[in-house]
């Protein structure tokens, strides 16, 4: 096992509602989630974890990357590897206030790690309104989940609640390359908030 896998495993025994993977994204995964994050652009992560997605996000070359972790051990070692990240130390729920915080405007991506499989309806539901209010119109929220957890009632509530906040909403096909296979979601155009 890796060191990356050796720290995240540690941390989902921890936490593993908060910590919802035990080893870090493929790098096949990764590179998928981080091809919306547009050359020059401003991209927001949630959950960045041990970097695995940073990493890829990095190679886009974002003009403003800000990466929210929970986890202030997972935090921390992001912002030790990357200096030129922002990193906060914060809830994804609680990004308006980071980013009014951080007098930061809109983001052209938000891509995330989320748990989505066994987070909570209320907490699924504040962190897809912190995310719609932080893109712009033309703005993209990627994000993923495992097939094997598919099955669940959270994971199930998730195509339903992008397909009610975003205009366009489209399903890769599987990553095989993953362990575990995972799928992205790529939702496209925040609804407003009326419209919901």
């Amino acid at each position: 096992m890796s060191h990356d896998g050796r720290i995240l495993l540690r941390e989902f025994l921890r936490d593993p509602l908060r910590v919802g993977a035990v080893a870090p994204s493929g790098r096949r995964l990764a590179t998928v989630l981080a091809r919306v994050a547009p050359l020059g652009g401003h991209v927001i992560e949630l959950g960045p974890g041990t970097g695995a997605v940073t990493e890829a996000i990095r190679r886009r070359e974002p003009e403003r990357q800000l990466a929210l972790e929970v986890n202030p051990r997972l935090a921390g070692l992001v912002a030790r590897r990357w200096p030129e990240i922002e990193v906060a130390c914060a809830d994804a729920a609680e990004l308006s206030q980071v980013l009014e915080a951080r007098d930061a405007g809109r983001a052209d991506a938000v891509i995330s790690s989320l748990p989505w499989a066994v987070m909570p309806g209320d907490q699924q539901r504040a962190v897809m309104r912190a995310v719609q209010a932080a893109l712009t119109d033309a703005g993209c929220f990627t994000t993923y989940a495992y097939v094997h957890a598919m099955w669940t009632p959270a994971a199930r509530r998730l195509p339903r609640m992008l397909a009610a906040a975003f205009t366009r909403v489209t399903v890769s096909p599987v990553v095989w390359a993953n362990m575990p296979p995972a799928v992205v979601y790529r939702a496209h155009g925040p609804r407003p908030e009326a419209d919901r």
